[in-house]
């Protein structure tokens, strides 16, 4: 169970930083015409699950997942 625990805060990271990586290559960096279609679909997607994240992490799936571990106690 803890080895789960941990992938999951690993994966969430994973998925922050990688949005926000591509967010900053995305206004910085000067792309050419036809890598500009993909990375604004990889800002797209990376965007979707960064909103899952959070609201995992900070929404009602946080309380529902305390609350089960708590049962289990």
């Amino acid at each position: 169970m803890k080895n789960k625990n941990v992938f999951m805060y690993v994966l969430g990271s994973l998925i922050a930083l990688g949005f926000f990586a591509v967010l900053v290559v995305a206004f910085k960096i000067e792309m050419p015409t036809g890598n500009k279609d993909i990375l604004l679909i990889l800002l797209g997607v990376l965007g979707a699950k960064f909103g899952d994240v959070v609201a995992y992490f900070f929404g009602s799936s946080k309380g529902s997942a305390d609350k089960s571990e708590l049962m289990k106690k």
